[in-house]
């Protein structure tokens, strides 16, 4: 996020609530270029069929590229705790013909998702936004089938933006919360500038 871009839409968000102009951006052809989703998306290695959940999906731009990914006899959760956000993407799955998108109305320390079946909890800058986060995954274990992962990417405080607004975590601080909640490191990407990139698998050695 350049220096213009964040000058340029920061009054639009603060007047608008975040809301929609806040989703539009956050959808902008231009996050491509850092955010890199094609790869994210090849690096997770789906399988068709499987159930994903997209935690905190805000305006979406994850959730359908997940739903391409898993197939039709998949299914992604687009979870969040902003009803707007939500609608928005209800409203875009009904139009773009997305049957395998659903979306759930989450709590802040809950994500409710259906328990057992999920095979990937994702969350891409999310991660800086939620508290006792040591304990939010330890209780979003029992959501994951047995060979379940979490993958998560954040801001890794390499920008102005992430730094002056506190929006990032280190690298080792995920992997220590994480591995303090019953998960081990099975991926560390690092193809994302921007961002850390790590991906965790259940530690069934500690149960």
């Amino acid at each position: 996020m350049t220096r213009w871009e964040v000058f340029t839409v920061l009054p639009l968000f603060i007047s608008a609530g975040c809301g929609s102009l806040f989703r539009s951006f956050l959808n902008s052809p231009g996050r491509a270029r850092w955010q890199q989703p094609e790869a994210v998306i090849r690096a997770l290695a789906l399988q068709p069929g499987a159930q994903v959940a997209d935690l905190g999906a805000g305006g979406g731009y994850f959730t359908f590229r997940l739903a391409d990914a898993v197939g039709p006899a998949g299914k992604v959760y687009a979870v969040d705790v902003d009803k707007g956000n939500l609608n928005y993407i209800a409203r875009r799955a009904q139009e773009q013909g997305y049957t395998n998108v659903e979306t759930i109305l989450a709590k802040y320390d809950d994500p409710l998702l259906p328990a057992g079946g999920i095979d990937l909890i994702f969350t891409c800058d999310t991660y800086h936004h939620l508290e006792a986060r040591t304990d939010y995954f330890a209780s979003a274990a029992r959501y994951l089938r047995p060979s379940g992962r979490v993958a998560i990417i954040d801001l890794n405080g390499s920008t102005w933006f992430a730094k002056l607004f506190g929006h990032w975590t280190p690298k080792d601080t995920i992997r220590s919360e994480l591995e303090a909640a019953g998960y081990q490191l099975n991926d560390d990407f690092d193809f994302l500038s921007q961002q850390n990139f790590q991906v965790f698998a259940l530690n069934h050695q500690r149960e």
